[in-house]
Parts: structure tokens; sequence; C-alpha cells
């Protein structure tokens, strides 16, 4: 597995699924530890905020796997500051929860072990396991930092009544073909005395800046982690957020639209016909499901300049802090909790759930693991009935395996913040795109540098 690719997006997380455990090692900073396989004694996890039933049926799936492991789970959210202030006082727990971002950040700041012999010692191959995408938003300075967990990739969501009520087709929404997909937004997008009454094309823009950045072909940071957001290259996508944008009433006025979605509810924006197509993360194909008599929805892949299918690699990972005490069992844990088997429980769990709420379909579990979530696929997503969801469903799947990382980075959640306030500032009109991302490549050039300093 190469270890610092960089040649995708951030990804959409939203509401990615709660869960456990972590990777191991126990060496000083900056030092590989050697690992063993013998996993027993106290184990203190941290950062597992609020397990669902996803995340309940791997713990016990890990806990009979290693019956001499005494899990101490703390389900608290993740907290940066309480993390480095817990490491720098020697109270430091074994295994971490965070999302994939703080990875590479940790790494370059020697406050995590890397964990290659985490995973030769158990032989496992993290370039098997996991996508290579999955991989690489962990892998750093040419060394893996952490056991990664989910893959839920974006996609666009179209409403099928709104588009033929504008006399158009799936294949007018197609990022690739700006132009096209411009019209498209145009003719789908109503307003009343100048307030939108629904979008044509919901890009939830700042959000999903790296998706159309990258998509155009631009760059995040290249293959040392170092931020790159005033490459010209990455001018195109941003023009094609804002020509979408303005195209539909402009930014502000659209995005205090989008804010008024009932995203999670009975009048959610597709069955409420607010929008013709929107960007959205597989687990949403989950949201809507209850709702599959009041919606008729389908999807496309987002498509990058060249016309493929393209994704964004993004989602939680494991850690092992430097100075845990018990890192043997940190990384058994973290590697039974993304086993195949694991997430066959995790299934089946998700799918008796399932099972007691009427009309609901399965859209599958999106693990990180290709072979997961083909057995996943094979074992409990079925035809549901209703041929838009099953569409829908497949769009997913095919857009996992296209998937891409923006790369790891010692800045990486500076790059994120500063990326997203350049999007805003440029579709506001406050700053052209050059002087809104060169704004944003000082801001994210001092935090590499204090990083890697």
């Amino acid at each position: 597995m190469t270890s610092k690719k960089r040649t995708g997006v951030a990804a959409a997380t939203g509401l990615a699924f709660a869960l456990v455990a972590t990777g191991c090692s126990g060496g000083g900073q900056g030092e590989a530890t050697d690992f063993s396989t013998s996993a027993s004694g106290p184990l203190e996890a941290w950062a597992f905020d609020n397990a669902d039933d996803v995340g309940e049926a791997r713990i016990a799936y890990a806990a009979d796997a290693l019956p001499d492991v005494d899990v101490q789970l703390d389900q608290t959210t993740f907290d940066a500051q309480k993390f480095t202030t817990r490491v720098a006082s020697g109270d430091v727990p074994d295994v971490v929860q965070m999302d994939r971002n703080f990875v590479a950040t940790y790494a370059a700041q020697d406050l995590i072990q890397p964990l290659d012999a985490c995973y030769a010692a158990n032989d496992v191959d993290p370039g098997e396991r996991f996508y290579e995408s999955v991989a690489a938003d962990v892998t750093y300075d040419d060394q893996i930092w952490a056991v990664p967990q989910f893959f839920q990739p974006p996609a666009i969501i179209v409403d099928r009544r709104v588009l033929q009520e504008a006399g158009l087709g799936t294949d007018d929404i197609d990022t690739s073909d700006p132009d096209r997909l411009v019209a498209a937004a145009e003719a789908m997008y109503q307003e009343s005395g100048g307030d939108p009454t629904r979008l044509g094309f919901d890009g939830v823009w700042a959000s999903q800046a790296a998706l159309f950045i990258l998509g155009q072909g631009g760059q995040i940071v290249d293959d040392d982690g170092k931020p790159t957001l005033d490459d010209p290259r990455n001018v195109a996508g941003l023009e094609l957020e804002k020509r979408l944008a303005d195209a539909q009433g402009g930014y502000a006025v659209g995005k205090s639209f989008s804010d008024t979605f009932d995203t999670f509810g009975d009048r959610n924006q597709f069955v409420a016909d607010q929008v013709g197509a929107q960007i959205a993360a597989q687990w949403y194909v989950s949201v809507l499901s209850p709702y599959r008599d009041e919606v008729d929805i389908t999807a496309v892949p987002f498509r990058d300049a060249d016309g493929d299918p393209f994704a964004v690699a993004g989602g939680t990972a494991y850690v092992v802090p430097v100075g845990a005490e018990n890192p043997d069992a940190a990384c058994a844990w973290a590697l039974a909790l993304t086993e195949q088997d694991a997430w066959l429980a995790a299934a089946k769990a998700r799918a008796d759930s399932l099972a007691e709420t009427p009309g609901a379909v399965n859209a599958g579990l999106f693990t990180g693991s290709p072979a997961a979530d083909d057995a996943i696929r094979q074992q409990y997503v079925t035809p549901s009935g209703d041929q838009g969801f099953d569409e829908t469903i497949a769009t997913y799947y095919d857009a996992v395996s296209s998937g891409t990382t923006v790369g790891a980075s010692p800045a990486g959640q500076q790059i994120q913040s500063d990326l997203q306030n350049a999007v805003t500032s440029y579709l506001l009109g406050d700053k052209s795109a050059e002087e809104a991302l060169a704004d944003a490549q000082r801001s994210s050039l001092r935090a590499y540098e204090r990083a890697v300093g």
C-alpha cells in the first residue's frame, strides 16, 4: 500500500455511526513499537460517543473474540483540546476514536503511535482490508497511524418528480458538463418574491468544496501533506459552485432556504419537492427510506471533469496514543472491530432493527472494507420493490469503488476549515476565487509549519 496518496476529496461523513476500538503500539515519540498477539487486561477506550445498533453489535463481537480484554468504554465525544491535555498530563487512554482528518496532525506531533507493527504482528494487510483511499486517509510519512472505519461516499440524489416537471432526465445532472448542469439547475429552480421555494441543484457548497475542487482537477495537499489551496487548478471547482449558486438566486438566499429543510423529518426536502437534486452521503438513503411511499428518488454519481464517477473517502479511525498502557489489547480490539465477521454481525443488527420499521429499506453498511461491503450487500441488500431506491443504493455501491482521498496532512482540520471559509467568502462575492484561496493557503500553511516544525 502506498503511503501518501493524495487524489481525492474530503468526506461528507455527516451522520457517521458511532463505534469502537483502535490500533496499537506502546512506544515513545515517533518510535515504532513491537506488538504481540497477546491481548488481555484492562483497555481504556475514549471518545466512543453513544454507539448505535451497529456499534453495539461490533463491540459484542469483539468481546467474544477477546474474552481476556476488559474494555472500559468512555462514550464521550472526541475533543481535540482534551486529547492533547490528557496525553501531555500522562492520563493516556489506550485507544481513541477520532475523525481521520486529525490523524496526521497527531502523528506529526508525536502524540500517537505508528501501527505498521500492529498490522504485521496480527498478519493484517491494510491494503487488503480497507479501500486504498481509506487506508491513505491515515497514512502519513510512509507509515500507517490508525485503524480506519467507514466510507460513506457522496452521490447526487435526484427527485424524479421535479426532474420530470422540468422536462429533464438524469443525464442532465452531470457534474462533468457544467453548462448542462447549470441549465438543469435553472430549469428546476423556483422562487416567489425573490425567495427560493425550490433549489434545482443543492451542492451543499462549503462542506462539499473539496469534492468540486478535486473533481475538477485541483489539489488540496501535496504528497508530503503540505497544503496547496492556492493551486491555480483549484479555481475551476469554485467557479462551478458559484455558477450553480448564482443560477439559483445566489449563495446567501439559497443557503438560507436550505437551512429550513426538515432534513430528518416528515417534511424533508424530497417529500416536499424542495430540491431537484442534492449531493448527499450514503447514510441519507436510510433517512429517506421510511418515506419511500412519499418520495420518488433515484441517484447519479458525482462525476469528475473526465466524466468518471468520483467520490470522497472520509470517516473515523482508531488511534493508539503515545504512552498507552495496553497497546497489544488496543491493536487486537481495533482489528477485531473491523473484521468482516464483526461487520456482518453489525449488518444483522441493522437488518433486525429495520425489520421493525414498516417500509424501511436496507441500504447496506459502508464499512471502509471492500470485502465486508460486498458480503453485506449480498446477504442483506435485497430488491426493495421500489425501483428508485434500488437505483439509488446501487449508485452508492458504484461510487464507493471510485473513492479517492484528499490526503493525510498535519494541518488536515485547519485546511478543511480554511477551505470552507474561502468558498463562503467567494460565493458571497467578498473575494475573488484567487484571493479567497490565497488567504486560505496562508492560514493553512502556518498551521502546517507549526505542526511539522
